[in-house]
């Protein structure tokens, strides 16, 4: 919450500085929070290890999204930020390009090299 709010109070203070043919209004948001939740991120101190769960109502895939999850925060920095805005923010490549301040080729090679890690990442070895 803190993080959208600094990022709207941001986007308001820079709101002359909007342009519009270098991509979408949400897209220039996006980049703002994305920036504002880096700064944020480098003031958080980690807040300790989770205790393992066995309790009945575990739900069958949560081990499955946990290894995604990890397998997700192993990603750099720039992997893990286009896979958020394709993947779960559902920007286009030309709207992840404008939050990431680079072009749509470049956001089409990082997706992959993404992919290609998060495949090895989870693979499953028995």
């Amino acid at each position: 919450d803190d993080i959208v709010q600094e990022a709207l109070a941001r986007a308001w203070v820079k709101r002359a500085q909007y342009n519009g043919s270098r991509g979408t209004a949400s897209a220039w948001l996006l980049a703002i929070t994305a920036d504002q939740a880096r700064k944020a991120a480098r003031k958080v101190r980690p807040a300790g290890v989770l205790e393992e769960f066995d309790g009945p109502g575990v739900r069958s895939d949560v081990e499955g999204r946990i290894d995604v999850g990890q397998a997700l925060g192993e990603l750099p920095a720039r992997q893990r930020l286009a896979v958020d805005c394709f993947y779960f923010a559902d920007l286009s490549v030309a709207d992840t390009a404008a939050v990431m301040g680079c072009s749509e080729g470049t956001v089409k090679s990082t997706l992959s090299d993404a992919r290609a890690r998060l495949r090895t990442l989870l693979e499953v070895r028995e």
